[in-house]
């Protein structure tokens, strides 16, 4: 049923759930390629040809029940596990993802994106506001998989599981920070404020005034830091008796590779130095940690061959880190018989200048695309009109590589952090009726997966997710959840349970990524924007390449609208590949089409 999600029968049609098990097994084949042996399929493809599923293990599915206080003893503040609490473990684990690598695949998913899978700190927090790291962002050993989570041969199965599909890989990874295990002697309850350079600089402790320390070291890259002897420049920082040797590798546990100012103040300097909400930031400018993350995250591949690695708080590093770091990790993965291995990172900003400053100058191959969530969030909910997604879409030569790059870019409609489509826009159009909740959210997934850039889908959303808000709020459990504030949210669209292959917005989402394989175009074609209303109404864009044109039309108007869009003059005859098109052009370089409201087409020139 449409509407709230209260407690429904758990199955789907014997006949439907049979034939979708059988249809998906196989490993998918894009046009354009020969087909293959999917294993080494996975190899071949580049990254813009991926559909991209981002899942957080903890809360998708639970396939080994014992894992779920991940071998650890006591009450919930010892093992982290309350599955009636958003900010605990709920006991998804890897063995669960592999179970369900049908259902994934059913829906058009290529690349699994997983949330970090390491070791983490179980619990943190002051008392009365502790949670759990159930998300994956608290590592203390970057070499091990969580045991909340399952094992290191778990996570080889799940990989080996994965390209025997013709599925790719990617892991969610940290840099910039580890747990929160570092203290600050001036500050026994935990909570010290950034310490500026310029109060406080490298070589004098604890103040200009303080006793010369650390002669000739001034933090920047290329210093010589075997004159950084003391770290107590700022504050006096030290390890908990009992968690010495927390971290792994054993040179994370050395204090003097970390910056040791202080929670961040989240602008200027303090957003590349200051400790991330109490987490331990890295001195990424130190050799010591440069080398460090190429040897652990090259361990990574060599071993378990991943595919590509999404690159969390990737903005709150230095960009000579990148500069080394990248090239090294993309020789990886080329010794490793993988070409085409996908780098990404979260830069988390909704200008797309700054978006691509992070890979002229910091050589990031690509970053999430934050400008064009936004710009499709405002669509959809009305904030802005199409000509915004066109001037965005003009500014695509901006990025290292130009034009080339913006197709690599990952696009999503929301995610973990900033909440899912569905909550976006019931917050800004409460009063939508459940038809149009589930338009307007479709419509949002087709300019995704149908626009430029290389679609990530949001765990859930298929299901028709939407949460109450940001973090937590948004980080649903697929499986039946004990979580009150999750069982009470709207759902968008018809869902009869956890992993229906009928829900409507999986029906939606596969179809969109089924023309999406079926096109070349659609994933690697240059790209024009014909139409792009100043009213709520029209954005078309073609995909063009030497053979021809694709054309996709979206419609933002709650209305039907009829328009003539410009195409090229050769593209006389007509397809569709998804909704009505014609079959003959209404003149030399004009189509005519139809769309009903909040409604979208993809047209194929035939010559």
């Amino acid at each position: 049923m449409a509407g709230r999600w209260k407690r429904p029968n758990w199955v789907c049609a014997a006949a439907l759930c049979a034939g979708v098990a059988s249809a998906v097994t196989a490993a998918p084949v894009l046009a354009g390629q020969a087909r293959q042996d999917p294993a080494a399929a996975v190899r071949d493809r580049p990254a813009e040809d991926e559909v991209i599923y981002f899942l957080l293990p903890d809360r998708f599915a639970n396939g080994d029940p014992a894992n779920d206080r991940g071998g650890l003893a006591g009450d919930r503040l010892r093992t982290g596990y309350d599955p009636a609490d958003p900010g605990f473990y709920h006991g998804g684990d890897l063995r669960g993802l592999t179970e369900r690598l049908d259902y994934l695949q059913g829906l058009g998913v290529t690349a699994l994106w997983i949330a970090p899978p390491f070791v983490n700190k179980a619990v943190q927090g002051p008392p009365g506001h502790e949670s759990a790291a159930y998300h994956g962002y608290w590592i203390t050993d970057f070499t091990r998989i969580d045991p909340h989570f399952g094992t290191n041969d778990e996570f080889r199965a799940l990989v080996d599981a994965a390209h025997a599909r013709g599925m790719k890989v990617y892991l969610d990874i940290v840099i910039n920070h580890t747990a929160d295990v570092i203290r600050y002697r001036e500050c026994p309850a935990n909570d010290c404020g950034y310490r500026w350079k310029g109060d406080y600089p490298y070589q004098r402790r604890g103040g200009l005034e303080g006793e010369p320390i650390n002669p000739g070291f001034s933090g920047e890259p290329g210093s010589d830091f075997s004159t950084l002897t003391r770290p107590d420049y700022a504050y006096t920082p030290y390890t908990p008796a009992g968690e010495e040797t927390l971290k792994v590798p054993a040179w994370l546990n050395d204090v003097g590779l970390y910056h040791n100012r202080g929670n961040s103040a989240w602008y200027s300097e303090a957003r590349m130095d200051g400790d991330f909400s109490g987490l331990d930031d890295l001195f990424t400018e130190h050799p010591r940690v440069i080398q460090g993350f190429i040897d652990i995250y090259g361990s990574w591949i060599d071993d378990y061959g991943v595919d590509g690695f999404r690159i969390d708080t990737a903005r709150h590093v230095n960009p000579e880190f990148w500069q080394v770091f990248v090239p090294a990790i993309l020789e990886r993965a080329r010794a490793r018989g993988i070409p085409n291995f996908h780098i990404f990172g979260e830069t988390y900003d909704f200008q797309s200048g700054a978006a691509a400053m992070h890979t002229v100058v910091d050589g990031l191959p690509t970053v999430l695309d934050f400008a064009y969530q936004r710009t499709v969030q405002d669509m959809v909910t009305g904030v802005r009109r199409p000509d915004a997604m066109g001037y965005l879409l003009m500014e695509d030569a901006i990025y290292a590589g130009g034009v080339e790059t913006a197709r690599r870019l990952p696009t999503f409609t929301g995610n973990h952090d900033m909440g899912r489509i569905g909550h976006l826009i019931l917050n800004a159009l409460p009063d939508i009726s459940d038809a149009e909740l589930l338009d307007r959210s479709a419509l949002a997934h087709a300019m995704v997966v149908l626009g430029r850039g290389v679609p990530v889908i949001y765990y859930g959303d298929e299901q028709g997710f939407t949460g109450d808000g940001d973090d937590r709020r948004s980080r649903q459990d697929m499986f039946e959840t004990r979580t009150p504030s999750y069982a009470d949210d709207r759902r968008i669209g018809r869902a009869a349970g956890p992993f229906d292959t009928n829900a409507d917005m999986y029906r939606r989402i596969a179809e969109m990524t089924r023309v999406r394989a079926a096109d070349v175009r659609l994933r690697r074609g240059r790209v024009a924007v014909r139409i792009a209303d100043q009213t709520p109404g029209i954005l078309a864009i073609s995909r063009l390449d030497d053979d021809g044109e694709t054309l996709v039309v979206f419609n933002t108007s709650t209305e039907a609208r009829d328009v003539n869009v410009p195409v090229e003059t050769g593209s006389s005859g007509w397809r569709a590949l998804l909704g009505r098109c014609p079959s003959r052009a209404a003149a030399p370089g004009a189509v005519s089409v139809s769309l009903p409201a909040l409604g979208y087409i993809v047209c194929v020139s035939e010559g």
